[in-house]
């Protein structure tokens, strides 16, 4: 809601007379909100976003754009646009109801027109949108995109903006490796398994990460190593030698923070992991 004033002058001869001011009230019928689904990020995700237009008024609105910047932000002297539209996911809702596919006349930003709001309607526009290498990843980091509702039947544009932000959260991965991976009776060999988290919180004690391993054949005797130092049974691990089940203890595994990394000059981000090695050397 706008208030606008107005005033006339009268004019004789060589005198101007102003009339009294008059108030008025604008009131703007139609509103709107953004919401993203989920609200965290990694990189990688798939964001959907939902764009709710409600129109108040008793004439409905025609031919409306809507314009989202997908979070661009200026670094140095570039503008980085960290959400990439994934072609063909808008979908357009009027009254609850799908409707054709409205026109993306552009993707950066992201440009949808055509669209109309039903008097004393609603229309939903969804989409979605990936996390590119140029979105923030480090810890409490965001992204904040604007979308901009236009069109000639709008005293005023609407702006509506949605801020996600970025995944404080473990994320473990674990590989493993043999070698060698031909080896004769009563051979040595080695396991080694690799624990790697992308995450930018550390695995920590407290999370009880615990690797189980049932080794076939059975090893007798083993040696284990944590990040190169010596292991023992039972303090850090234990080991079944007639069934061949291994088990570390839980909390003693615990895994660094991954890096993440701005090139100062393209912008772009990178993730290197944190890093955990776990080795089981047995005679076979």
């Amino acid at each position: 809601m706008a208030t606008f004033f107005n005033q006339a002058t009268l004019s004789y001869n060589d005198t101007i007379i102003d009339s009294n001011i008059v108030t008025g009230e604008l009131v703007e019928v139609l509103s709107a909100t953004k919401t993203a689904l989920p609200s965290t990020y990694e990189s990688g995700d798939s964001i959907t976003y939902v764009v709710s237009i409600v129109n108040a008024g008793s004439n409905a609105l025609t031919d409306l754009t809507v314009t989202d910047n997908l979070g661009a932000y200026t670094f140095n002297t570039q503008t980085l646009v960290p959400l990439t539209y994934e072609s063909g996911s808008v979908r357009y809702y009027s009254n609850g109801v799908l409707q054709p596919a409205p026109t993306v006349a552009d993707t950066n930003p992201l440009t949808i027109t055509g669209l109309s709001v039903p008097a004393n309607g609603n229309v939903l526009v969804v989409y979605q949108a990936s996390v590119n290498q140029f979105a923030p990843l480090s810890l409490e980091s965001t992204i904040t995109n604007v979308a901009v509702i236009s069109g000639d039947g709008l005293t005023t544009d609407i702006t509506v903006s949605d801020t996600i932000t970025a995944a404080s959260e473990l994320d473990l991965t674990i590989s493993k490796s043999i070698c060698p991976d031909t080896v004769v009776d009563n051979g040595e060999i080695t396991y080694t398994f690799v624990i790697q988290n992308t995450g930018s919180i550390p695995a920590t004690a407290a999370d009880n990460v615990v690797v189980t391993d049932t080794f076939n054949p059975i090893l007798n005797p083993i040696a284990v190593t944590y990040n190169s130092t010596p292991w023992t049974s039972p303090a850090n691990y234990t080991y079944n030698t007639t069934t061949g089940l291994f088990q570390t203890v839980a909390g003693e595994i615990t895994v660094p923070a991954a890096t993440y990394t701005q090139d100062p000059t393209t912008g772009q981000w990178t993730i290197v992991p944190g890093v955990t090695v776990l080795r089981v050397t047995g005679t076979v």
